[in-house]
């Protein structure tokens, strides 16, 4: 029997990335969202029958409740995501973030498995550069705040798999700009210069169809994974700013201009 998978917020720049990898699987998949973006870009799935999608706020509660009524599996991803969208509106960032992940957890059955996509801001500055799933949570913005809440909510389901991802970049459907190589890319390829502060930053970054395939990956192992949260990236990806410039000067030939008298 083919399992039934409902994703939140799936019309996102994570979603519309899993949404093929999972028909490619053999799942039945269904689209919870609200279309805060374009939608244009989920029309080429409605040709697959096992594609379905429901247009709805996440927090609209009767319709989130009947969205997930017989789905084995609801991978939550509707936020508002990131420093600037979560600054921009504080009410809409703690409605969103925090109040919809309470509503859709107390609605889900004990069977359903939850996969919360969380995050590594949720650490905060690491001390020591070092960064485990022990590494105690110290979130310093309104992103990071809401972002730890939902996933202490999303843990107390009982049936959850939690995975705090590294920071993302690549090309989806749903392409984000705001991300910090995918910003820099465009920049470098529109206007030939970039201005970077604080190059000696370290980040961990992650590929967007990482992403996507770490998901497959928790329901193909629910059984070993299942009330764990893990951090999803890799040692080979860990790059300064100053490095991941270097990388998109070689591609792009654009001047890179490494400022020192402002912050990031």
């Amino acid at each position: 029997m083919k399992k039934e998978v409902l994703i939140t917020g799936g019309a996102g720049y994570i979603g519309t990335t899993l949404i093929p990898e999972l028909l490619v699987k053999g799942y039945n998949v269904t689209v919870y969202d609200s279309l805060t973006y374009e939608g244009d870009i989920l029309i080429p799935y409605f040709a697959n029958p096992n594609f379905k999608f429901i247009k709805g706020d996440i927090l609209e509660k009767d319709k989130l409740q009947k969205a997930l009524e017989g789905k084995d599996v609801v991978i939550h991803l509707a936020a508002l995501v990131g420093y600037a969208a979560c600054e921009r509106n504080h009410n809409m960032t703690q409605l969103v973030n925090c109040d919809a992940t309470d509503s859709l957890v107390e609605m889900l059955t004990p069977d359903q498995l939850l996969l919360f996509g969380s995050t590594g801001s949720n650490y905060g500055k690491v001390p020591n550069g070092i960064c485990t799933e022990e590494t105690p949570l110290n979130p310093t913005s309104l992103y990071a705040e809401t972002k730890t809440y939902a996933e202490k909510k999303a843990m107390s389901h009982g049936n959850t798999i939690a995975y705090r991802f590294a920071t993302a970049f690549g090309s989806s459907p749903r392409l984000r700009l705001d991300l910090l190589i995918n910003d820099l890319s465009y920049t470098a390829f529109t206007q030939k210069y970039i201005a970077v502060y604080e190059s000696h930053f370290m980040r961990t970054f992650i590929h967007i169809r990482d992403i996507a395939k770490s998901f497959l990956f928790a329901i193909d192992n629910q059984d070993k994974m299942k009330n764990e949260v893990f951090n999803v990236g890799d040692w080979s990806m860990n790059y300064s700013k100053r490095d991941v410039c270097e990388m998109i000067q070689k591609k792009t030939d654009c001047f890179v201009h490494y400022a020192d008298f402002d912050g990031d």
